[in-house]
């Protein structure tokens, strides 16, 4: 199938867009960069409540931010990882989806600022992820949600640290999560996949930068191919929690993401996957300018609320 036609209008604005690719800047840079592209992508919802805080975390203290929905009140939660390949995203470019995520799925939503390489390398954010959906847990009658109903999410490398969350969750006797919704996810160390040859230029998220992203995340040190960096390579996916897998035909994340679905279906996890045709990376979070950004919020909402029943 052909790259969706609203799809192709960002495109082309792209590749008329003067300025470095993230991976010719330096992280500081590209931060600002990615929240400057974020304000382009329209007005987010207005929800009922919004409360900063910070929380204890494993290098000091975790900012969190919780929305509470429009409408009833919500009795799950789901904790929500933002992408940016580890390095940069944050709070602030997420408020979007976050906002949007509450009110379709009638939950709240507490949005993690875990650390950013390259100050903190793997693995302060997996640790401030797992430490925050503890927090989350510990702390549901505060937050006013059931304990039983919280799930894990993220876009991206925010896919990646829902996924290892998962995974720590269930190898450390950790809080029972209902859902893990990953969407896009950075789940495995290859660059060298079909999707990532294929798509590896013009397609708004490039092999080159994900390359940068993975330096910068592991700093030189650790192995690549380790569960809780590559969950795809993980020797047991089973006694997972449920999943949501939505990915993206234009994407180089694509296969690995394709491919973690269907090792979590064989490992017997209850798994809905969807590859979006002519959809490319990061198309949920501009919901706002692509129906099929809607249709994928839509579906992630669905997905927990069925979990939260």
């Amino acid at each position: 199938m052909p790259v969706d036609p609203q799809v192709q209008v960002l495109l082309d604005q792209a590749a008329v867009a003067v300025g470095k690719p993230l991976h010719a800047q330096t992280p500081e840079v590209a931060r600002l960069a990615m929240l400057v592209q974020t304000a382009a992508m329209g007005p987010a919802e207005p929800v009922t409540e919004i409360m900063d805080r910070r929380i204890a975390g494993p290098g000091g203290e975790i900012p969190i931010r919780v929305y509470t929905p429009i409408g009833p009140k919500p009795s799950g939660a789901v904790v929500f990882f933002h992408g940016g390949g580890w390095v940069v995203g944050s709070i602030e470019t997420h408020d979007g989806l976050c906002r949007a995520l509450a009110n379709a799925a009638g939950c709240v939503v507490v949005s993690i600022e875990y650390r950013l390489a390259p100050e903190f390398p793997y693995p302060a954010g997996r640790d401030d992820a797992y430490a925050a959906t503890c927090w989350v847990a510990e702390h549901a009658i505060e937050i006013g949600i059931d304990p039983r109903r919280i799930a894990v999410a993220g876009d991206s490398a925010g896919g990646n640290l829902a996924a290892v969350v998962a995974l720590m969750a269930r190898d450390r006797h950790g809080p029972k999560l209902a859902l893990q919704a990953l969407l896009y996810p950075v789940v495995d160390c290859d660059i060298e996949t079909r999707s990532y040859r294929e798509y590896a230029e013009g397609y708004l998220l490039s092999r080159d930068t994900m390359a940068w992203f993975w330096r910068l995340y592991l700093n030189g040190d650790g192995n690549s191919r380790e569960a809780y960096i590559s969950p795809l390579r993980a020797a047991d996916l089973g006694r997972l929690p449920p999943a949501i897998v939505i990915t993206a035909e234009f994407d180089p994340l694509c296969d690995e993401g394709d491919a973690y679905a269907a090792r979590l279906a064989a490992a017997g996890v209850e798994v809905e996957h969807s590859q979006y045709p002519g959809m490319v990376h990061g198309f949920i979070r501009r919901m706002n300018l692509l129906d099929g950004g809607r249709r994928g919020l839509e579906q992630l909402a669905t997905a927990v609320r069925k979990a939260f029943t």
